[in-house]
């Protein structure tokens, strides 16, 4: 698979079916955000594999409404940076743009050995840092639910559940790009 198709089929499910998350997959995924590029190669992300029956049902105690779907998933990634560990010119804060950057390649990587990585915000960024012993001065960002695609959709809300037949609409290209300038177009915003 290459780059552009790995894209093209990444997609954030919800409904998982188990899979075995094997140190070679976490090796893989991690090596992913590893090679990623950063502000001045600071590479402010780190990142928590949590697998274990125990360690998800706890890091589950810290998910939002409308979250019981993330319960399927084999593997969460707790995926943290501090502002401080990265570059800060003026008003510009790297290390968001940054570990995101790593959470894309993450997702990519997991697209192309068959898995499917959707990250989230519904939870609570203290509970999960203190749960996962994540040091003070660190924000979670997101956490990466990671699985294998199921047509088992009994977990999901019928609005979720009719979201995983189809990719949701994107906006058109003419409207998230301009060339030498900016133009109007940009302004549009996606109807949800």
């Amino acid at each position: 698979m290459d780059v552009k198709e790995a894209i093209e089929k990444r997609r954030s499910y919800r409904a998982f079916g188990p899979v075995e998350i094997t140190d070679g997959i976490i090796r893989e995924l991690a090596t992913a955000a590893q090679l990623t590029a950063s502000c001045f190669n600071n590479q402010p992300w780190r990142l928590v594999f949590v697998r274990s029956k125990e360690s998800l049902a706890k890091v589950h105690q810290c998910l939002s409404k409308n979250n019981d779907w993330v319960k399927n998933a084999s593997l969460i990634i707790a995926a943290f940076a501090r502002k401080e560990n990265d570059c800060v010119i003026k008003e510009r804060e790297y290390f968001l743009f940054d570990l995101g950057m790593a959470v894309s390649a993450v997702q990519l990587r997991a697209t192309e050995l068959g898995l499917v990585a959707h990250p989230i915000a519904g939870f609570d960024n203290e509970k999960v840092r203190l749960t996962l012993g994540i040091p003070d001065g660190n924000m979670v960002i997101a956490l990466i639910n990671v699985g294998k695609k199921s047509d088992d959709l009994s977990a999901l809300t019928p609005q979720q559940a009719e979201m995983e037949a189809d990719r949701p609409p994107r906006l058109p290209l003419e409207n998230i790009f301009s060339v030498d300038a900016y133009n109007e177009k940009l302004a549009i915003k996606p109807a949800h």
